[in-house]
């Protein structure tokens, strides 16, 4: 399991450098925010990062269709996304302030910027 994760945070740091972010690690025993259908392999995949707070790692993903109901996201330990949805793993370093969308069996992917993430 260590050498699974050092693999996957070098093959972070490396989007990061593809995309001209700073990497910031995103630790497994950390929580994201989920929606439930992303287990499901709905596309397209969308992720964003607020900042980091208390046992979060600020990020927020979903599949398909975003929904403002309360109970959209549920809390999952990133360690879970290797069997929920590893595609999304890559990209987990990237900083506070990024958007992923993830589509095409991930032949599809953007990275983007999106400073209003910084501002909750």
């Amino acid at each position: 399991m260590k050498e699974q994760v050092t693999n996957l945070e070098d093959t972070q740091k490396k989007i990061c450098t593809k995309y001209g972010f700073t990497f910031e690690p995103s630790s497994l025993h950390l929580k994201v925010g989920i929606s439930l259908n992303v287990k499901e392999g709905i596309e397209p995949i969308h992720a964003l990062r607020h900042p980091a707070e208390g046992d979060t790692t600020g990020w927020y993903i979903w599949s398909g269709d975003y929904s403002e109901d309360e109970d959209f996201f549920k809390p999952l330990h990133l360690v879970h996304l290797m069997e929920w949805c590893p595609s999304i793993l890559p990209y987990l370093g990237l900083p506070a302030g990024c958007r992923v969308l993830i589509a095409d069996n991930g032949n599809y992917v953007d990275v983007w910027e999106d400073v209003s993430l910084l501002n909750i």
